[in-house]
């Protein structure tokens, strides 16, 4: 019954909150950057918090003194499909997501993203995804942080993944910070392989940033590592009590 609500309840908010489209999209052909960003930002982070609480999400953020200043790329496991409201609702500001094509198909949905600048990933296509990192990378020149999960696909056994290297370029031509955060929990709210919501307990851990400042074409090279080592030794220690 939960899950049955929970659909009920997330296409009827989203037909609520047309109108507002409507009014942010206005905002963005008047040029009002800062109004639009700001009506945009509101209302998304208010759909994504209360999309968890209605299913059964008791979110705790640790690590919210780690948010850095200025623009970043945010990095993090990916267990389900809850990790992208857990990101535009607890990270702070809403950020643009570096997401999958298929996100891009789901009517009202999209058009929320694309008001936050998200990018949409065809993995299947090398030259569109290429592009698409593009796409995010204008976006962070421009002074918007991004979120990405690089190990490309949810998890299907509860590890972290290699962590691919495409989110990194982005930070690479924009020389800005590296953040990565830990999710855990968000599996058990919804599986990979399953579309039932059960409530469960689910962490958010910011993590220090990475500072890229100074780094040569080594240092590039190995962030990717780094930085999946980083979120795999967070998600342990979670998973061990410890913080």
């Amino acid at each position: 019954m939960r899950t049955i609500l929970w659909f009920l309840y997330f296409w009827l908010y989203l037909l609520a909150v047309e109108p507002w489209l409507w009014k942010v999209r206005a905002l963005k052909r008047q040029g009002r950057t800062e109004e639009h960003d700001i009506l945009a930002g509101r209302i998304i982070h208010n759909w994504a918090r209360r999309l968890l609480a209605a299913a059964g999400a008791r979110v705790t953020v640790e690590g919210l003194e780690n948010l850095p200043e200025g623009t970043a790329v945010f990095v993090s496991n990916h267990q389900s499909y809850f990790d992208i409201p857990l990101a535009l609702g607890y990270l702070g500001d809403p950020k643009g997501l570096v997401s999958k094509k298929e996100i891009d198909r789901i009517p009202f949905i999209r058009q929320w993203m694309r008001e936050l600048g998200c990018v949409f990933l065809d993995r299947e296509n090398l030259r569109a995804s290429v592009a698409a990192l593009g796409d995010a990378s204008d976006r962070v020149a421009a002074g918007y942080s991004m979120v990405v999960f690089p190990e490309g696909t949810r998890t299907e056994t509860g590890e972290v993944g290699e962590f691919k290297a495409g989110a990194f370029k982005i930070a690479q031509k924009n020389k800005v910070p590296v953040v990565p955060f830990v999710l855990e929990g968000s599996s058990r709210l919804m599986g990979k392989h399953s579309l039932w919501i059960h409530p469960a307990s689910v962490t958010v851990k910011i993590l220090e940033p990475i500072d890229t400042s100074g780094y040569g074409k080594e240092e590039w090279r190995a962030l990717p590592a780094l930085a999946g080592q980083r979120v795999k030794d967070g998600l342990a220690l979670l998973r061990a009590g410890g913080r």
